[in-house]
């Protein structure tokens, strides 16, 4: 386990906090949702009221090294200080001299938010000189992005080389143990529900939790991956071709641990991906010529919806369909509603699964809901996480 925020002497310090404000902007260049805002705020405030002189830096979207004005965190920094009811000083840029001094003058409780980290290629490239300038703005470093844990950027690992205390913050600290008891303190029947458009992102997943799940319940494009290795005929489906081979592997692997992986038994098909697309719902796992998969069918969704009724913890990673479509998003919904409806401790990542369970309202039934998809799959595959790899162990 690392260490935390609530283990290091805060008062008067100058905190870096590395926090992930890459939230989706509207046409008018407005942050429209600010979830992974809210999920910081408990570090935030707990550093303000512990008299800390904040920094927290951030990246926002992918302007590949230079500075895009579309990309700015200036809209960050207003929402952030609406919901905090204080003042957000937002810096021009993330290092120099000028940046330096607005960080040195900061006065207890006082908050300043870096310009976008990715303005300069030195963040992703981990640069040593680009590391130095940030850590000499602070004098103790918390990571709290547990969505760019998985990234040996600067401002998630090479920063700590030069700045202790090296903390986790309680976003992280909360993400951390969610997982952790996934994988090391679950109650049984454990039942994954994978779905979303590649095999390819879940194959580890399913490997390393083939030991600890009692079932998988299979949903999205990635079913018909598994279908076709199976000669099921999968029509225009989306299919990764070169996935087969692993795939049948998984599927050896489920049979010879006598692991229950369900593949859908019927589906609702579309001629195109479209709201106005001529959809069937197939009598069996089979998709006919000319139609494609777009959403699990009424017998699979009875079925996996029986599964979960039953589940004493439940991991959901990827839709069911292409649940962005009215037509097609019954079968995401439904497993939503069931997941709620559990009991169970629950835990969801994936940034389309999260958008349809909030779209659902269900978000407040959730046990926890990740902020960082492609961490939480990192961290389930086995995989050491840099960021958090970086940070200094809790003592005993």
């Amino acid at each position: 386990m690392k260490k935390t925020i609530k283990a290091v002497d805060l008062k008067g310090k100058r905190a870096f906090v590395r926090v992930d404000f890459n939230v989706p902007l509207d046409d008018n260049g407005q942050v429209s949702d600010d979830t992974r805002i809210r999920a910081t705020l408990p570090t935030i405030e707990y550093l303000i009221t512990h008299g800390a002189r904040l920094i927290l830096a951030s990246h926002l979207g992918r302007p590949k090294g230079q500075p895009q004005p579309g990309m700015s965190l200036k809209p960050v920094g207003e929402r952030l200080a609406s919901l905090l009811r204080r003042p957000v000083s937002v810096a021009s840029d993330c290092t120099g001299d000028g940046v330096r001094q607005q960080a040195e003058a900061l006065a207890e409780g006082d908050v300043l938010l870096l310009e976008n980290l990715r303005f300069h290629a030195s963040e992703e490239a981990n640069d040593e000189a680009f590391c130095r300038e940030l850590a000499a703005l602070g004098e103790l470093y918390v990571n709290d992005a547990f969505g760019t844990a998985h990234r040996a950027h600067a401002s998630t690992t090479g920063i700590t080389k030069f700045l202790q205390p090296a903390v986790a913050g309680l976003l992280l600290e909360a993400e951390l143990a969610a997982l952790h008891r996934l994988l090391h303190g679950h109650e049984s029947p454990f039942v994954a529900i994978l779905g979303g458009v590649k095999v390819s992102g879940k194959i580890g997943v399913i490997d390393h939790l083939l030991e600890k799940v009692d079932t998988f319940l299979i949903g999205g494009a990635m079913a018909y991956t598994f279908l076709k290795t199976k000669a099921v005929s999968v029509g225009n489906s989306l299919v990764e071709d070169d996935r087969l081979d692993v795939a049948a592997v998984t599927l050896k692997h489920a049979e010879e641990r006598k692991v229950d992986l369900r593949l859908p038994l019927d589906h609702l098909a579309g001629e195109k991906v479209a709201p106005d697309a001529k959809t069937a719902v197939t009598e069996g796992p089979a998709i006919p010529e000319g139609f494609m998969g777009l959403d699990i069918g009424p017998t699979t969704t009875a079925a996996y919806k029986e599964v979960i009724a039953g589940a004493k913890t439940i991991l959901w990673n990827g839709p069911m369909g292409v649940f962005e479509i009215e037509a097609f998003a019954a079968g995401t919904r439904a497993i939503a509603e069931a997941v709620a409806a559990s009991g169970a401790v629950s835990v969801i990542g994936g940034g389309d699964t999260v958008a349809a369970v909030h779209a659902a309202g269900l978000a407040d039934r959730i046990g926890h809901i990740c902020t960082g998809g492609g961490a939480s799959l990192k961290f389930l595959e086995g995989e050491e996480l840099p960021g958090v790899a970086a940070l200094n162990d809790r003592e005993g």
